[in-house]
């Protein structure tokens, strides 16, 4: 097969991103199960400049270009969010009227309560030039990135009762971690140095005084996707899952690390003691001491974040007694 020059690769891969609805309009060469019109979805595209389809009907035959004719539909963007610290400064002013000169810093959960006002104050700084891609107006890259990403603003919301920063953007197809880390140095650079640095030096008129928002400070500040900002943190040394029993019923369950709760395990035996035994047995399969083992049952009751749910937390001298007899979660 004739080799393909990288930079066409990239300019395909860059045009045609994953996901990509495709519809066949005429197979080239032998005859092959897919008929004109069939649809599927672009899996990836290989250094052979092949097309490989996952089809609607099953099927998972690759599109070579100049052989085949098929169409090409990029995917819808969907919203992805970024999420960044917010503060403020705070002027008050005093019984004759007079704005104060020394301003009060305000962190993320003190701003909740003028969440209304801020967001109001975003949408207004935005100017004519980013009513149809926002933010990417003044990216000026012709990358994948570009390609991608629709559109970006700014905008505020409310997690873990706090007020933060979100730079909320509309993507076609998956970024690449790559993709992702540029994406976040510009929009970072953007609340910094570019858009957020006009808009911090604007006042928001609110009860009692003034407000200037920064959706960006020099210290302790980064910009992270939902994932990264919200995720339960979790200790070293947990595995990726064990087994346990329900102190009431005896049955038998699984437990992810990180996830709240439990899920029915298919080997449950219908016989509470069985299922002890069992637990220790798969559990020692699966290398899980009984610390683990306790440290998990107390993450997915109580979270992630609380000390019991750390293998550490325990002594070394654990007598090895199985946990499970206290173990209980309400679905």
């Amino acid at each position: 097969m004739q080799s393909v020059p990288r930079e066409w690769l990239d300019f395909l891969r860059q045009q045609f991103p994953k996901d990509s609805r495709i519809q066949l309009t005429e197979i080239g060469g032998n005859p092959r199960p897919i008929s004109p019109g069939s649809t599927g979805k672009l899996d990836y595209i290989d250094d052979a400049g092949q097309f490989h389809v996952k089809w609607d009907n099953g099927c998972t035959l690759a599109l070579v270009l100049g052989e085949d004719r098929f169409s090409v539909y990029l995917p819808e963007p969907q919203t992805f969010k970024l999420y960044m610290p917010l503060t403020a400064d705070f002027y008050g002013r005093d019984e004759w009227g007079d704005m104060s000169e020394d301003g009060e810093e305000w962190d993320g959960h003190t701003l909740m309560d003028y969440e209304g006002q801020i967001l109001s104050a975003l949408v207004k700084n935005r100017v004519p030039e980013e009513n149809e891609s926002g933010l990417m107006r003044w990216y000026g890259e012709d990358d994948s990135v570009d390609h991608k990403v629709r559109s970006a603003v700014f905008t505020v919301e409310v997690r873990n009762r706090q007020l933060w920063g979100v730079a909320e953007c509309r993507v076609a197809g998956e970024l690449t971690p790559e993709e992702l880390t540029i994406l976040k140095e510009y929009l970072g650079g953007q609340a910094s140095d570019g858009w957020g640095e006009g808009f911090e030096q604007r006042p928001i008129e609110v009860d009692g005084g003034e407000l200037y928002v920064h959706l960006w400070q020099p210290d302790d500040w980064s910009i992270q996707t939902e994932q990264e900002r919200f995720a339960p943190k979790v200790a070293e040394g947990l595995p990726e899952l064990c087994f346990s029993t329900l102190r009431t019923t005896g049955q038998l369950i699984c437990i992810k690390r990180g996830e709240t709760g439990y899920y029915p395990s298919d080997w449950d035996t219908g016989d509470k003691e069985g299922n002890v035994e069992l637990v220790d047995e798969l559990n020692e399969d699966l290398g899980v001491t009984p610390i683990q083992r306790q440290a998990m049952e107390i993450g997915s009751m109580a979270g992630w974040d609380v000390p019991g749910a750390d293998p550490k937390h325990y002594e070394e001298s654990y007598s090895g007694q199985t946990s499970c007899a206290n173990f209980e979660q309400k679905q």
